[in-house]
């Protein structure tokens, strides 16, 4: 973390940046954060513009703009937030915010506005936390995120769990991290035995790419499950990085190789200044119904999209679509109301870096 690259005059000394990165970095330094840790640089394809690693790193001019139905709280999380670091959307699961950091930021991220560089989350509002979710006995799984838990050091995380784990409702703690992709030597011994002796405990991480798949990131999956915790995969469907049945098909095989899980394939989030990474739902859903003949049922993950304003997480189906409407797609949630989904203008779901 202390030899990551923060700044694009830096990172140039590694990377020879395209005159539309330097553009982007230059135009997004006040917008949004960015951090590559030098593991993340190694598997950077520094001689082609559309290496996914880079892709989901590097800014772009684009995120500059607003595309239609773009938010800043995407989910409506915060209408359902009581407290500084806690948001609770369903009646029997709180998402408690750890930090506003991560080793690297991502150009998809959902939750920008929190982790862009604010007042950092910290005791004060941790403990707050734990009170809501102590006086709510129908609170039974609480999902650790951020920012990144996982820098979290270990005796300050082995507190906050043993501290969720005294409220008695609390049966099943999430850990949602993405240090197996971008700073797998987080992973130790000591840290997977502390996070079995908080079982029932699952690690939610997030490979998107069959090239985040190293032999680092299986060592550090293979330490979590060996030491019983379950590693559970959300990807994003990101496009022109992922947006591929072939690349598709490889990140699920390859993560079930490593035993870890495929959980969500996620229709991504209306954030401000990405619109230029989404997919239309509809090559979601095809993607999927290809993928179905093509791996097991082990390898196949749940494609959902969270819904704008804070409609929830519904899982994307035939049945989730009420009508195609021109630019808009119109969903059905599981209440019966209707949302409309604004696609993207661009169609084009066609990878330009397709080595694994």
């Amino acid at each position: 973390m202390q030899n990551a690259v923060q700044n694009w005059e830096v990172l140039e000394r590694f990377v020879p940046l395209t005159p539309e990165e330097r553009l982007g970095c230059i135009q997004t330094q006040k917008l949004f954060r960015l951090r590559l840790t030098p593991y993340v640089l190694s598997l950077v394809d520094a001689g082609h513009p559309h290496c996914p690693i880079r892709r989901q790193a590097i800014p772009l001019p684009q995120e500059v703009g607003q595309g239609e139905g773009e938010l800043e709280d995407p989910l409506g999380e915060e209408k359902y937030r009581p407290v500084e670091a806690l948001v609770h959307r369903y009646a029997d699961r709180a998402l408690l915010l750890c930090t506003d950091s991560c080793p690297m930021y991502c150009r998809h991220c959902t939750r920008r506005r929190l982790t862009r560089g604010g007042r950092p989350l910290g005791e004060g509002a941790w403990a707050q936390a734990l009170e809501y979710i102590a006086a709510r006995p129908g609170i039974r799984e609480v999902i650790l995120s951020g920012g990144e838990p996982g820098l979290l050091s270990d005796e300050v995380l082995g507190g906050l769990l043993g501290r969720l784990r005294a409220i008695a409702h609390v049966e099943v703690i999430r850990l949602g991290t993405r240090v197996p992709v971008t700073l797998p030597m987080r992973i130790t011994r000591p840290f997977a035995r502390l996070l079995r002796r908080h079982a029932p405990l699952f690690v939610i991480t997030h490979f998107n790419h069959p090239k985040e798949v190293t032999p680092e990131a299986a060592r550090a999956c293979s330490l979590l499950v060996d030491a019983g915790v379950p590693v559970e995969n959300q990807a994003v469907l990101l496009r022109g990085i992922n947006s591929s049945v072939r690349i598709l098909e490889a990140l699920f095989v390859a993560c079930l190789r490593m035993r870890v899980r495929p959980y969500y394939l996620h229709q991504m989030d209306l954030a401000q200044g990405t619109w230029h990474l989404r997919t239309p739902l509809r090559f979601g859903l095809e993607a999927m119904e290809a993928l179905s003949g093509r791996v097991s049922g082990l390898a196949m993950p749940a494609f959902a999209v969270d819904l704008p304003g804070g409609g929830g997480k519904v899982r994307l189906g035939p049945e989730a679509v009420v009508s195609w409407e021109g630019g808009h797609t119109v969903l059905k949630n599981h209440e019966g109301h209707h949302y409309i989904y604004p696609e993207p203008p661009e169609a084009d779901c066609h990878c330009p870096y397709e080595e694994i």
